[in-house]
């Protein structure tokens, strides 16, 4: 008995492992006892090679790549289909200047923006969001902007006699509103509530292009269009009929710094402090972009050099069996 064990374990395992040397190579194989074939353990069926998906597994992912890539092909064309029945014309994509990956704001133009706003904007618009301390810094010193805050009257109170009170403004104050209420603004201006121009430029689509587009864009409608009275006619606002008159015209102001005031550069201008005003953080936040890349491209090397030396041995250790003697 214990001579036909030896044999059929030489027969299996032959010397050194000759019988199935990929099988031994791997592992698969465990050593046995005199009288037991060889079992696979837990821990040497983990070591052979895994085996590919299976065939209904790859039909299913291949089923579902199609569907997402269907479905998405049908989302484009109803979205075009539905652009298409737009009554808007689409702003183009003018050249800013702050557009560029490292680009900062014009804040030259951020100032005569400012001024656009107290001059022609302030009387319908409101900006909720904007104190006079937020101008400092910016594109005025902070006596400049004091001297600007101090211009407006300020309700506070109430005093020690229980009654409110007007004052000059501080920096701490938010730029003041031209109506007391939504209905009184309404009332001023035909039943159409002007927005607020806080955030008005990453509130519409298009940004800068669109606010640009809409202060230059009023014409006369083409022939065969009537508007009823109080409407102007402008092909980048949805329906084309806007309540708002032509806000903006050449010479409609003089700025400060001697620019010329054509209706193109007030609209720019205008536009560039409404980006400032909708993303205060825009300089900051390229700055801190460059350092973090300066800074990635110091890491990025030192982290890989230790990735390599730490899993290298790791990654190149090979298992082997060696068959009991």
């Amino acid at each position: 008995m214990a001579a036909a064990a030896a044999s059929l374990r030489g027969a299996v395992l032959g010397p050194r492992g000759a019988g199935l040397p990929g099988a031994c190579a791997r592992g698969l194989l465990c050593s046995a006892r005199p009288g037991q074939l060889p079992l696979r353990t837990p821990q040497a069926v983990s070591l052979s090679s895994k085996s590919g998906p299976s065939r209904g597994r790859k039909v299913m992912l291949s089923a579902l790549g199609m569907l997402a890539a269907g479905g998405a092909g049908l989302t484009l064309a109803l979205h075009s289909a539905v652009s298409a029945t737009d009554l808007e014309l689409h702003a183009p994509s003018y050249p800013w200047s702050h557009r560029g990956l490292l680009s900062s704001l014009d804040h030259t133009s951020v100032r005569r923006g400012f001024q656009v706003y107290k001059q022609v904007c302030s009387s319908c618009h409101s900006m909720d969001y904007v104190a006079y301390r937020h101008l400092v810094g910016v594109c005025y010193t902070e006596a400049e902007a004091k001297a600007l805050a101090e211009e407006v009257e300020v309700q506070d109170g109430p005093n020690e006699n229980g009654e409110m009170f007007m004052r000059p403004g501080k920096l701490a104050d938010y730029f003041p509103k031209p109506y007391p209420n939504p209905e009184a603004a309404r009332a001023a201006n035909n039943g159409a509530l002007p927005p607020d121009l806080s955030y008005i430029v990453r509130a519409r689509h298009g940004g800068e292009d669109y606010i640009f587009s809409l202060l230059t864009g009023y014409c006369e409608p083409p022939t065969g269009v009537s508007l009823r009275e109080g409407l102007y006619f402008n092909p980048y606002f949805p329906g084309q009929a806007i309540a708002m008159a032509p806000p903006i015209y050449t010479d409609v102001l003089e700025f400060d710094d001697g620019t010329p005031a054509t209706m193109s550069q007030v609209a720019k201008d205008v536009c560039t402090f409404l980006r400032w005003a909708s993303e205060p953080e825009h300089d900051q936040r390229k700055l801190m972009g460059l350092k973090m890349l300066m800074i990635m491209s110091l890491l990025v090397p030192l982290i890989y050099a230790m990735k390599r030396h730490k899993w290298s041995v790791l990654k190149s250790r090979k298992l082997a069996y060696r068959p009991p003697k």
